[in-house]
């Protein structure tokens, strides 16, 4: 089996697994996390050094930051898939004394995540250290940060964008979900940003574009293209081009099911569309 092949059959079960999740409390994200599935599949399946063995210093590791913690039913499949805890506890998504909560967060000691990122806009903040703190360390692995677009409306954002290229953070990768669409609406409508590319390289980064975001080869050729742009003084962004509830045919072109559950037979009929793949928790 070719590497796009188990990397497309891995995503089908992520989407499996975000659906069940947030249907069977009938509260979540799925839209935006629908959207990353193919992103954070190739993260940590193809592109990221890391160990499973998780310790919150992640010394000689590849670190990862999700900023838009709402997509954490995407985070949550792909972490248990690659290891990180048992698969079955996706079961426990969103209740009470889960370590699976509906924004991740660090007291319940839920491997692979660093942050609590409930609060948006942090994640970039966050990142920036653990990215000096490498440099300092003669750590030369990369720092891999996902932002939404809607998310980059708050302020916090912009500060740690000219921080980034102001101190040469040039072991960060700056991932930007670019769907178009938040939970009021579009981006345009809720609040236009104009040219996002235009702004990072007006703040002194490096940017690329990966036109097809829901693409395995696309996205691959994306990072890689990236981590050959680190250490040159830069720090870089990419702006990667999804679509909301990619892989359900009635979630996508729409903002409606950014933090909507599907009911009985809209699970059922988007289950249909991706069959088992890997197993189901």
């Amino acid at each position: 089996m070719s590497t796009t092949q188990k990397l497309q059959d891995f995503t089908q079960q992520v989407r499996r697994d975000i659906l069940r999740m947030v249907h069977k409390v009938n509260s979540g994200h799925p839209g935006g996390s629908l959207g990353c599935a193919e992103f954070i599949t190739c993260l940590y399946q193809e592109v990221m050094s890391y160990s499973t063995d998780f310790n919150m210093d992640g010394n000689n590791e590849d670190l990862f930051f999700l900023s838009n913690g709402h997509i954490s039913p995407v985070f949550y499949s792909v972490l248990a898939h690659s290891g990180f805890f048992p698969v079955e506890e996706l079961n426990t998504f969103r209740l009470l004394d889960s370590r699976l909560q509906g924004h991740p967060t660090t007291h319940e000691g839920l491997p692979g995540v660093r942050i609590a990122s409930g609060s948006l806009g942090q994640g970039l903040s966050v990142a920036l250290g653990a990215a000096q703190a490498k440099k300092l360390n003669g750590d030369n692995k990369i720092v891999y940060t996902l932002h939404g677009d809607g998310e980059l409306q708050e302020g916090q954002n912009w500060e740690a964008i000219m921080y980034a290229s102001a101190k040469k953070v040039d072991n960060l990768i700056a991932t930007i979900d670019l769907n178009g669409k938040q939970i009021d609406g579009s981006t345009d409508e809720v609040l236009a940003m104009g040219s996002i590319k235009a702004k990072f390289e007006a703040f002194g980064w490096d940017v690329l574009e990966v036109e097809k975001g829901n693409d395995i080869e696309a996205i691959l050729a994306g990072l890689a293209k990236a981590k050959s742009m680190t250490g040159k003084g830069k720090p870089v962004c990419i702006l990667l081009y999804t679509e909301m509830g990619n892989g359900v045919d009635f979630m996508m072109h729409t903002h409606a099911w950014h933090g909507k559950a599907p009911n009985d037979d809209q699970l059922e009929n988007a289950l249909s569309q991706n069959p088992v793949t890997l197993g189901d928790y």
